[in-house]
């Protein structure tokens, strides 16, 4: 019979990371989208580098900085007893690291493609930025944080490379669907991987599929005209 743990612990793994993606990356997309700082390109070239990094050099260094022999793991392990190496909590990290562009970028393009009289008719109304944001700027941005979302969620569910070397392959604690489907592999179990690589096909058309229905093509568009 077929393990669910690993689907299981990928979907909570993509729920978590997701979820975290958004709250952080609102208030940097908007930053991004509406600052004059020359500081500009910099933030948005270190937000973009997981695109283009092979994810095993992400995984070293995170791996790196993450020991308990390094400042970060050994600052971590005593001021909050918390270990990031081989654990749940170090695939969180590494996931929201590593799929941060896949949030910024889509939320940032619809802050940038907002008509800017919105934000001022706002301002002069005496709205704060809080209110503008929430009331007036996210509901206009809906299809772009959707497919941030979306996005993200996607590309947490299929990461290897990351999760692999952070959290290794411990079933129940960090053995997710990608890991299982190589594990099985390599012990030639051809029937399981299958079966996981279903399950994960499934997922992920399902959601895509979704989105295209609710969300008026945004997705491929946003896709297509990335450079």
């Amino acid at each position: 019979m077929l393990d669910l743990g690993p689907i299981w612990l990928t979907l909570k793994l993509a729920t978590v990371a997701t979820l975290m993606l958004l709250v952080l990356s609102v208030p940097l997309a908007y930053w991004l989208a509406f600052t004059k700082t020359r500081l500009k390109p910099l933030i948005e070239t270190l937000v973009s580098m997981p695109l283009v990094l092979p994810p095993t050099v992400l995984g070293f260094y995170l791996l790196v900085a993450f020991s308990p022999n390094s400042f970060i793991g050994a600052t971590l392990a005593s001021w909050f007893g918390l270990k990031l190496i081989f654990s749940f909590p170090g695939l969180v990290l590494a996931s929201v690291i590593y799929s941060l562009p896949f949030m910024v970028q889509p939320i940032q393009s619809g802050f940038a493609n907002l008509p800017p009289h919105l934000r001022e008719a706002s301002y002069v109304l005496g709205k704060s930025q809080w209110v503008t944001l929430k009331s007036v700027l996210l509901p206009g941005i809906a299809p772009a944080l959707l497919t941030g979302i979306v996005l993200t969620f996607a590309h947490t569910i299929g990461e290897f490379g990351v999760v692999l070397m952070i959290g290794g392959n411990i079933p129940d604690k960090t053995r997710v669907a990608s890991i299982a489907i190589y594990d099985e592999v390599e012990s030639l179990n051809y029937i399981s991987a299958n079966h996981y690589s279903l399950i994960l096909i499934g997922i992920t058309f399902i959601i895509l599929f979704s989105v295209h229905l609710f969300n008026g093509g945004y997705l491929s568009r946003f896709l297509h005209d990335k450079p």
